[in-house]
């Protein structure tokens, strides 16, 4: 791509580097930015900035939050005693959509997958298996396994049931209302939701 500017290149190189966008989605924001008032621009750049300097990840759940402990870590309405593992902070949102979960989550920041080079260590498996073992931020009877029913879903499930298993703690997985493969941000509410109300046993 031909561009007459230096700094127009430089812009677009940025921009297309971000997921879902090619060099012509880049180039349209490019120069809608450089049209746009002084302000505008400097309020976009200033929240991408706060995106690294301001946010949290959450002490116990590890989802994204303004503060140290997240809104629904620290809220007395949500159950405390239930923690619902995920993949990433689209699926606790996902979750949270259907409105009917009440409990806590841990996000593990993605799922055992050898051939990405993503091990068990690169993942919060660890600091899940502390929370239950400890009770903080309190004691935990349930955990539910709502990982993408995919190979690294599954096995990243199977890992994390056999570390519970000593621990004695209850362990449930989704109901297959969620199809095969498919990642949490993706399904409808009514089907999530459905599967989270009736989940089942994990069985090994």
């Amino acid at each position: 791509m031909n561009l007459p500017s230096k700094i127009l290149e430089e812009a677009v190189e940025q921009l297309s580097s971000l997921p879902g966008v090619g060099k012509r989605s880049a180039l349209r924001y490019a120069l809608f930015l450089m049209n746009a008032d002084e302000p505008k621009v400097r309020d976009l750049s200033e929240a991408l900035l706060r995106l690294k300097t301001h946010l949290h990840h959450c002490r116990y759940c590890h989802n994204v939050s303004d503060t140290e402990v997240c809104p629904i870590c620290s809220s007395e309405k949500r159950q405390k005693n239930i923690i619902c593992v995920v993949e990433n902070v689209q699926d606790v949102m996902a979750v949270e959509n259907t409105q009917q979960y009440r409990g806590l989550y841990h996000v593990l920041g993605g799922v055992i997958s050898p051939i990405d080079g993503i091990g068990v260590s690169d993942l919060e498996i660890a600091s899940l298996i502390h929370r239950v073992q400890t009770g903080d931020p309190a004691p935990v009877e349930e955990v539910i396994l709502a990982l993408p029913t995919t190979m690294e879903g599954d096995t990243t499930n199977y890992y994390i049931n056999k570390q519970l298993h000593p621990l004695g703690v209850k362990v449930t997985t989704l109901a297959r209302g969620v199809a095969v493969g498919d990642s949490l941000e993706y399904a409808d509410e009514i089907t999530l939701g459905r599967s989270i109300m009736h989940r089942i046993p994990f069985e090994s």
